[in-house]
């Protein structure tokens, strides 16, 4: 316990409690979890890049999705796996906390805002395919991803700002894998409640301002795709969608529970579970949502590991 009158300059991270044979096999996990997603999400920008097919704003986007999914996971999971290889020596200064919290808040927001705005995309295709080329334009895509770029980022600069001007006086040691703010708050004598409150509000617009555009188009895609007469024409529509619908749903779920919530310092256990599937499940499963559910991406790959292969044989 600290003085009253002094504030961590560094913090302790406390991971998973249990004894060591668990830790090492969450270890393994994490790392096994931790390196798929990185090839996964690697192979699906670098397919992009490389396949002609894919040169449309869908996969556009995709590849910004999977830069991002690489970004929250790299924020995260390697702190967490040195603490779980090497328990107690997970420290952390005041200045890493502040940079490991501003990026993992930023980078998410602006997935949310891309995410927003493949839904819209992906109405535009269904709904409108007429005018589809002559609206989404490359320039148009790259102006929507620089916008939720630099939003993404700036919009996080506040609530970093704020959260580090208390004093946390109560402890140095965050009951968490990472810098979660929550828990920060936790260690503070000062009265947080109105700052967890604009903290809340900024969550809520932030998320439920992008997932309302996707609930729009959703409704128009869904409503437009029924009124396809035949099964073929329906289920290649819906098989546009499919990918970047699945993942909507796993994405923004795990993300309601953990960030739109009136108090933010909630039960450790709870965070924890939370903090997991974003920063760990939704990153790994990604590659497979987008391969397994795309004919196009599925037929790229299979071409490159052909040519690999012929490279091998020559």
């Amino acid at each position: 316990v600290m003085d009253n009158h002094s504030s961590a300059t560094e913090f302790c991270l406390r991971d998973f409690p249990g004894s060591q044979e668990l830790r090492s096999t969450l270890f393994v996990l994490f790392f096994f979890f931790y390196l798929v997603t990185l090839m996964g999400n690697m192979i699906i920008i670098t397919v992009i890049g490389v396949d002609r097919r894919l040169q449309s704003p869908m996969y556009f986007f995709l590849a910004h999705l999977s830069v991002l999914e690489i970004l929250i996971t790299t924020i995260i999971v390697p702190v967490m796996l040195w603490g779980l290889m090497l328990p107690g020596t997970q420290t952390i200064s005041l200045t890493g906390c502040i940079v490991q919290l501003f990026l993992y808040l930023a980078v998410g927001t602006t997935e949310f805002t891309l995410l927003g705005a493949m839904a819209v995309d992906r109405y535009m295709a269904v709904c409108d395919p007429l005018r589809y080329n002559i609206i989404m334009t490359s320039r148009t895509c790259n102006s929507v991803v620089i916008v939720s770029w630099l939003f993404g980022f700036l919009s996080e600069i506040w609530p970093v700002y704020a959260t580090f001007q208390f004093t946390f006086c109560k402890s140095n040691l965050l009951d968490h894998f990472y810098c979660d703010r929550g828990q920060l708050l936790k260690l503070s004598y000062d009265d947080t409640v109105f700052t967890e409150f604009i903290l809340f509000l900024m969550a809520v617009f932030i998320i439920i301002g992008s997932l309302t555009p996707t609930i729009v188009s959703y409704s128009y895609i869904i409503s437009t795709i029924l009124k396809i007469p035949s099964a073929s024409g329906r289920r290649r529509a819906f098989s546009t969608c499919a990918s970047h619908f699945t993942f909507v749903v796993i994405g923004y779920g795990s993300c309601l529970f953990l960030y739109v919530k009136p108090k933010q310092t909630q039960a450790a256990e709870y965070n924890r579970v939370a903090s997991l599937l974003v920063s760990v499940v939704t990153p790994f499963l990604n590659p497979f949502i987008f391969t397994l559910r795309n004919d196009k991406v599925k037929e790229a790959l299979g071409d490159g590991v052909k040519r690999c292969c012929h490279l091998l044989k020559d």
